[in-house]
């Protein structure tokens, strides 16, 4: 994978906007499944070189598809695994809310695609061509595209876990690594089409304050060192300067107080064999820790890609406010290993938008303007 040798490289971190085109067939395909396929494809092929351009157009280095064929970032798996039949379970955290008013509110933002059946049987691939037609029709809508890199996203076999929950398997350790052994073959078919292999790893800092915090921490470092240990299983062929991981506490507007501390996990983290790790950095209750990087020493080879900019809020931020984020990750582990990049997802969800499409543009255009104003800084200073 590209490193920041000469300026900060760009990124973010998977997911964009969907054009309402795709959405609208998205909603039509689950409600009639197959009998829209070929004119989805199109929207979607049409859909993924309108944003590629656009992250390119906007001085973005490392780009993607944008995750526009997908109804969110983990269960499209359902349509290519077996093993997930019956009722859909609700969304972790639609309990009893503890701000009833905020909770009312975001209701407005809620993403009308919701299955989520558990694990019934036995894990397996049934389609395996719709995994290889999805990454088929990303190459094919990306040709041309000229960026320092492409990566494609894929969920972690611990992220599955968190969204589909397990009844059959004996336990949950059991569970994670029967997704490894089965996404593994995904995994390196994106690797094989030329793509960065990015995988989405949530699981590692949101299963903390939506599932384990009562149980202390003793017992959630033993939790996600279990799925670490399986997506390194499930990457093991895969070299490390392949891939790249995203961490993160989730992408809604929350008040994020029970949020795990970075310091907390990041050595777990870390542990995970892909070379770069992509993390928030940008929101109100993790800015300042970047400073942890002045302690925590960066294994070899790793690369950090802090998010420089929200992608929960309209506001957009300035180039000399991302420079500065940059500068301070910088100098505690290095200009080379740092990567701009974005706190989490802009089109999480299909259908969910929290950020009008056109300050998404204006966002990611001020994470490049600010990535070349910390590049002139800190390669002027080695001069």
């Amino acid at each position: 994978m590209k490193r920041s040798i000469d300026r900060i490289l760009t990124t973010h971190a998977g997911s964009l906007p969907r054009t309402a085109k795709v959405v609208e067939l998205l909603l039509a395909e689950q409600k009639e499944h197959g009998r829209h396929k070929t004119e989805l494809n199109a929207a979607v092929s049409e859909a993924i070189k309108y944003v590629a351009g656009k992250q390119v157009e906007c001085g973005i280095d490392i780009v993607n598809d944008g995750e526009q064929g997908r109804t969110d970032y983990t269960v499209h798996v359902l349509d290519r695994l077996a093993g997930f039949e019956g009722e859909s379970s609700p969304p972790m955290g639609t309990g009893e809310p503890e701000f009833p008013e905020l909770a009312e509110m975001l209701k407005m933002f809620a993403s009308p695609f919701q299955y989520r059946p558990k694990c019934s049987g036995d894990i397996g691939w049934k389609d395996w061509q719709a995994a290889v037609a999805d990454i088929e029709l990303t190459r094919a809508a990306m040709k041309g595209i000229k960026a320092e890199e492409i990566f494609m996203t894929s969920p972690s076999p611990g992220q599955i876990a968190r969204y589909l929950k397990n009844a059959h398997y004996k336990t949950e350790e059991e569970y994670v690594f029967a997704i490894a052994d089965v996404m593994k073959k995904e995994y390196k078919a994106i690797v094989d089409a030329g793509f960065l292999l990015q995988l989405d790893c949530p699981d590692l800092a949101m299963l903390w304050h939506m599932q384990y915090r009562d149980e202390g921490l003793a017992n959630f470092r033993k939790i996600i060192s279990v799925n670490v240990a399986a997506l390194n299983h499930a990457v093991a062929d895969i070299p490390a300067d392949r891939m790249r991981m995203h961490v993160c506490w989730g992408s809604t507007m929350s008040p994020r107080h029970h949020d795990i501390p970075l310091k907390d996990i990041v050595d777990i983290i870390l542990t995970a064999k892909p070379t770069a790790v992509s993390f928030p950095a940008a929101n109100g209750r993790h800015e300042h820790e970047w400073k942890i990087w002045k302690e925590v020493k960066l294994p070899p080879g790793k690369v950090i890609i802090p998010g420089m900019i929200d992608s929960t809020v309209n506001t957009v931020e300035h180039p000399e406010l991302v420079a500065d984020r940059l500068l301070n990750f910088a100098s505690a582990v290095g200009r080379e290993s740092v990567i701009g990049g974005v706190d989490c997802g802009f089109g999480t969800f299909a259908g969910r938008v929290q950020v009008d499409t056109k300050i998404v543009w204006m966002k990611l255009k001020s994470l490049a303007e600010g990535a070349a104003i910390a590049s002139k800084q800190l390669w002027k200073k080695a001069a």
